[in-house]
C-alpha cells in the first residue's frame, strides 16, 4: 500500500469579522477584515435558499450490519435546509456527485476570487429568520452572517421573503475545505436541523480531483450521520476507479469530536503518516490520494459508539 499525500492543512479561523487569524505553522497574522483590494482573480457567483424539507435520517429503514429495524417516526423529520439554484433563483438545482445528503451545496473557489453568495430566505416551514457564516475566507463585517444584537446588518437576520448577498475573498491561507453555516437568531435549531454546507478552495495552481466526496459528520434524531443519514445502505456510497485522484472533504459540526477512517488507505500530514484523524466541531479538513486499492471499503468514525450508531458507510473502487 502506498502512502498518500494529503491537500493543505485547514486552519483555524475566529468566528467574528475583525478578528486576527493566526496562520497555521507560520505566526503570520492577518486580518479578516482587512480593507484591502481583493486579490485578483474570477468573480465567481452562487444563488442558494433556505428551503423546507422532509428527512429521512435512516430511508431504508435498516442497520444492515446488525440487523435493525427504524419505523419511520423515529427517522423522518422535516427541516429547513440549503439547496443551490440557477442564476437569480430561477430554478433548484440538484446535488452533485459525491455532495448528496442533508447538506447544502458544494461551493468552489480558487485563491484569489472573489465570491458572491446570493442567499434567500425561503423557510415557509418555521417562518425564522437565517443567514449564512463562512469560514476561512475574508469579508467586510457586513457579511459576516453571525448575528450580534446592536451591530450586525441584514446579513446576519434576513427574514423569511427577503435576499442578501455575500461578498467573500478567497486568500492565499483559504485554500483547503471549510463549513458554512446559519448564525442567525436561530442558529442552534437550523444546525441541528442540517442548515450548513462545504466551500472547497483550490491554492493558485492545484489542480481539481477527479472526484471530491464531502464527509459532514452531525447527529441527527439521536443519529450519528454521515451527511445527514445513518448506517450503511442509507449513508453515501463513494466510487473511484484505480488511478483517480480523490478528495475526501471532513467537516463535523455540533457537540462531538470524530475520528475518521478509511479502509486500506493511509495518507500524509505534517505529523507523518495517518489512517485516522481527529476533527471537533467546526474543523474541516481535505484529504487526497491517488488511488491505487480496488476493493469495497468502510469509511466511519472510530469513535465505536458513533460508528454503531450509524456513522459508517460504503466506498467502493474499481479497477
Amino acid at each position: 500500500m502506498k502512502l498518500r499525500r494529503s491537500g493543505p492543512r485547514a486552519l483555524a479561523l475566529a468566528a467574528l469579522a475583525g478578528a486576527a487569524l493566526v496562520v497555521a505553522g507560520t505566526g503570520a497574522l492577518t486580518s479578516i477584515a482587512a480593507g484591502e483590494p481583493a486579490p485578483s482573480g474570477h468573480v465567481r457567483e452562487y444563488w442558494v435558499a433556505a428551503v423546507p424539507v422532509t428527512w429521512n435520517v435512516v430511508p431504508n429503514g435498516r442497520n444492515a450490519i446488525e440487523g435493525e429495524t427504524f419505523t419511520r417516526d423515529k427517522t423522518v423529520f422535516k427541516t429547513v435546509v440549503y439547496r443551490q439554484y440557477t442564476k437569480d433563483f430561477a430554478k433548484q438545482v440538484g446535488k452533485q456527485p459525491g455532495n448528496e445528503g442533508i447538506q447544502g451545496p458544494l461551493l468552489h473557489a480558487r485563491v484569489g476570487d472573489t465570491i458572491l453568495v446570493h442567499f434567500r430566505n425561503l423557510d415557509t416551514l418555521n417562518n425564522l429568520p437565517h443567514s449564512m457564516h463562512f469560514h476561512g475566507v475574508r469579508y467586510q463585517f457586513g457579511s459576516d452572517g453571525s448575528y450580534i444584537p446592536g451591530f450586525s446588518g441584514p446579513g446576519a437576520n434576513v427574514k423569511p421573503g427577503e435576499t442578501f448577498t455575500y461578498k467573500l475573498v478567497a486568500e492565499r491561507e483559504s485554500a483547503g475545505v471549510w463549513p458554512y453555516h446559519d448564525h442567525s437568531p436561530s442558529m442552534m435549531p437550523s444546525i441541528e436541523g442540517g442548515l450548513y454546507g462545504a466551500l472547497s478552495i483550490l491554492a493558485p495552481n492545484e489542480p481539481a480531483p477527479d472526484h471530491e466526496f464531502v464527509v459532514y459528520l452531525e447527529s441527527h434524531l439521536g443519529f450519528m450521520t454521515i451527511d445527514g443519514r445513518a448506517f450503511v445502505g442509507n449513508t453515501p456510497v463513494f466510487r473511484a476507479k484505480v488511478g483517480d485522484v480523490v478528495q475526501w472533504d471532513v467537516l463535523a459540526l455540533g457537540d462531538d469530536f470524530h475520528t475518521f477512517h478509511v479502509h486500506a488507505h493511509r495518507w500524509m500530514t505534517a505529523d507523518g503518516p495517518r489512517d485516522t484523524q481527529v476533527i471537533g466541531p467546526a474543523e474541516s479538513y481535505k484529504i487526497r490520494w491517488t488511488e491505487d486499492t480496488p476493493g469495497t471499503w468502510l469509511y466511519h468514525c472510530h469513535v465505536e459508539s458513533h460508528m454503531m450508531n450509524g456513522m459508517i458507510g460504503i466506498y467502493r473502487v474499481t479497477r
